[in-house]
């Protein structure tokens, strides 16, 4: 009976546990589980902001106003950049958590073809983009904060100047 999957081997192999071949492998086992716990950590925030930022939390805790129509036409305003920079976000996040569950299995693969020939091959690109991508993701999320708090401190002048 032939295999569909020839390149696959059904049984895991069992290597004799001279020097730190066994420490080695675990080693790497821990660190393809690092790289999933972080891609599901991106994932489960994602998620998390998605969902509240379907919410309109201003509208339920905001008490009833009397009718300041300029007002209510820049909060709508400022609910809309505020969804699309969530979905942005998310988006971000999905891509960053996915890309480390993709990575963290590939590079464990790739680890344990290089451990049973005796090789080892250090990743840094890796590392490297999961880095620049979170201080890229920090520096946007922070860029925005700055934007919408420099908005209101305009409005609060606006309106005690009238």
């Amino acid at each position: 009976m032939t295999s569909r999957f020839p390149s696959f081997r059904w049984k895991t192999p069992v290597y004799q546990n001279t020097g730190s071949v066994a420490r080695d492998h675990l080693a790497s086992e821990r660190t393809f589980l690092a790289w999933i716990r972080t891609g599901l950590g991106f994932v489960a925030l994602g998620i998390a902001i998605e969902r509240f930022s379907q919410l309109d939390l201003e509208e339920l805790l905001r008490p009833a106003r009397d009718g300041d129509r300029r007002r209510q036409h820049d909060d709508e305003e400022d609910r809309e950049v505020e969804k699309a920079q969530a979905h942005l976000l998310v988006g971000a996040l999905m891509g960053l958590g996915s890309g480390s569950i993709v990575y963290g299995t590939s590079r464990y693969f790739s680890n344990l073809r290089h451990l049973e020939r005796g090789q080892f091959k250090p990743a840094y690109h890796g590392s490297a983009v999961l880095a620049a991508g979170v201080a890229a993701l920090a520096g946007g999320v922070y860029g925005s904060a700055l934007r919408r708090s420099r908005r209101l401190n305009e409005r609060h002048e606006m309106s005690s100047a009238t």
